[in-house]
């Protein structure tokens, strides 16, 4: 079976579409709809939605790819300077409408020795007793959508934060019962200062209008063996000059996927569509902040490149 994609887009008619295309170039407009009522769909049908929707790209209609074609052509690259991924009247929109984003942090060995540096010697040692324990951290970035930009949307700096960075992350799209159903990139912006002034202020450094991203598709997954991704980060000044640049492979992660679905289950009840990311691998030095104008670029081999313009400053 051939991998398939889904993006989510608005038209005219301001209601999200969903679209699907694979890796032959067949393409398939699933009309107006969202990726949980798919995974429902697929469910009661007794298949993964990747069977569901190789089935409908097997009988899709000659032609019916047209306006998918111009703009599935844009998933897998940036857009112009400052303005969205659009082709005509249509844009790029988060692919899936998560109930909630969760994330992991502390999930590869760089990401500890990161926050062990940015933190106060006090309680320096909490990175390498969450990176070495059975239990894993996690925290909830969004719930409804709220802080979550899509592709080609724009991400933002806290007020008053003077060190901030994008995490490019690997993002699993999860169903209720905690399968794994696709994967998606995502970009978990954080200020490192707030957090590392103390831990007790990571959700104030995580979590805020414009600190996560996602898109700008979801690979879906048929229940195969967790693939290894590479993830590569690259930030573009307004000069058009490489601000940053870096790169990592799910290989590295010292917790496999299973390890982390695993933990959020544990006494938790989660809704289709829920997204859980695992954290990044990808670490700015310390001379490095997030700037308005930036362009964050986060590329996942087989997913696409998930591109965002930075703001800074007060929302009110």
């Amino acid at each position: 079976m051939t991998a398939i994609r889904i993006v989510a887009f608005s038209g005219l008619d301001e209601r999200r579409h969903m679209a699907a295309v694979d890796d032959l170039g067949r393409g398939y407009d699933l009309g107006p709809g969202e990726l949980h009522e798919l995974i429902e769909r697929a469910r009661l049908a007794g298949k993964w939605p990747a069977e569901l929707v190789a089935e409908m790209l097997e009988v899709a209609p000659t032609g019916s790819s047209v306006v998918l074609d111009e703009i599935l052509a844009r998933v897998g690259r940036p857009g112009p300077t400052g303005t969205p991924d659009a082709v005509g009247d249509m844009s790029l929109d988060v692919p899936v409408a998560a109930p909630e984003v969760w994330a992991a942090g502390v999930t590869y060995r760089r990401s500890r020795e990161a926050r062990e540096a940015e933190t106060a010697a006090s309680t320096k040692d909490i990175y390498s007793r969450v990176y070495e324990a059975e239990r894993p951290e996690l925290f909830l970035k969004d719930a409804g959508g709220r802080r979550t930009v899509p592709s080609g949307g724009t991400i933002r700096v806290r007020s008053d934060s003077v060190w901030s960075v994008p995490e490019p992350e690997l993002a699993l799209v999860l169903d209720a019962d905690g399968r794994v159903v696709g994967y998606t990139a995502a970009n978990d912006v954080s200020a490192r200062d707030i957090e590392g002034a103390n831990p007790l202020y990571l959700p104030q450094a995580k979590v805020y209008f414009g600190s996560c991203a996602l898109g700008p598709a979801v690979l879906l997954a048929r229940g195969e063996a967790m693939p290894s991704f590479a993830i590569d980060l690259h930030v573009i000044g307004p000069d058009g000059m490489t601000a940053f640049e870096g790169a990592t492979s799910t290989s590295a992660m010292a917790r496999s996927f299973d390890d982390l679905v695993r933990a959020l289950l544990r006494d938790n009840v989660i809704g289709d569509g829920t997204v859980l990311s695992t954290g990044t691998g990808v670490v700015p030095p310390e001379a490095f902040t997030l700037t308005a104008g930036q362009r964050v670029e986060i590329r996942i081999y087989g997913i696409g490149t998930l591109w965002n313009m930075v703001e800074h400053g007060r929302l009110r």
